[in-house]
Formats: C-alpha cells, structure tokens, sequence
C-alpha cells in the first residue's frame, strides 16, 4: 500500500503533473487550462496558510496522488465545511489509493476542526470519484445539471458529504 504524507514544496512538480493531466484529459476539474507549478505551489500554500491538510500517496518514492481540503465558502458561518479535492496519477485506480488517500484527509479534516467535508464533483458520469467517495462514507446530496461546458458537452456537478465528528449534533463553539 502506498504511503500517504502531508506534501512538502518537493511534490508540486509531481503534483502539478498529475492534475495537468486532468485538466487536459478528463472533466473531474472544470478548469481547461492546466495551471503552472508556480500556480500550483500558491494554491498549496494558501490551503496550508489555512491550517487545512494537503497530502499526497507516494509508492516506490513517485507521487501518485494528492488530496486537500479547503473553505467551502470564505464567509466565518462556514469555518467549519470544507470542500475536499482528491486526484489520482494515471493508470493507478481501481486499487484502493483513492479511498485510503480520501480517508487519511478526512481523518486530518476532522482533526483540524472540520464537521462537514464537502465533495464538488465535476461530471456525473465520473464514476471513479463518485464511487471513491461514496466508499469514503459521503452519500450524494444534489446534482447541479450541465452547469460546467468543456470538451464540447455540457457537464453536470454531483455534490456529496460527510459529517466528521459530531458533525452538527453538537453547537460548534
């Protein structure tokens, strides 16, 4: 099984390869241009400024994945959700990364104060993120319908949860 660690500045290049690759290839990201390693180094840096977890899977000393958490929204009524964001290097699904690179970032959500991880999942035909997080205990809460246009066809947004914690069985202060 892969080993998961919190990133360190060493992983942007990988990590930045890893999520170009999506960019281009797939619709889990609405994003179309792949951002730059210096983009990808300041949008690590702004989650870690937050006290929120960025991890990654490494096996055999290469970066197969990576996955964060950060505001749902920046208003102070929301300090306690977060939307997790979770991408897997080609050709490693289907094996079980995802899931336990998914449930160490719950576990450092829950961690830092989070109640509420929040999955915003491009594309409802996205059957490995769907399913990643349906296994990671997140049910489906909505679809937005073809809110998202790339590669020539409109996409839709599913939306699924978890309660970490007490979730909102216990006042939050």
């Amino acid at each position: 099984m892969p080993n998961i660690r919190p990133s360190v500045g060493e992983d942007i290049p990988a990590i930045t390869a890893i999520y170009s690759h999506h960019v281009l290839h797939g619709t889990g990201t609405f994003e179309t241009t792949p951002p730059t390693v210096e983009d990808m180094t300041a949008r690590r840096a702004d989650v870690l400024s937050k006290g929120l977890p960025y991890l990654i899977s490494e096996e055999g000393g290469r970066v197969i994945g990576f996955a964060y958490c950060t505001w749902f929204k920046p208003r102070p009524a929301y300090r306690f959700s977060a939307e997790d964001s979770i991408y897997m290097a080609e050709g490693t699904g289907g094996k079980g990364h995802g899931r336990a690179l998914l449930e160490a970032l719950v576990t450092q959500a829950q961690a830092v104060g989070i109640r509420k991880l929040i999955a915003v999942i491009g594309d409802s035909a996205n059957a490995g993120s769907v399913g990643v997080h349906r296994a990671a205990g997140f049910p489906p809460v909505g679809v937005l319908t073809s809110c998202g246009w790339k590669f020539g066809k409109w996409l839709d947004v599913v939306l699924m949860e978890k309660a970490l914690g007490p979730g909102d069985s216990t006042p939050a202060e």
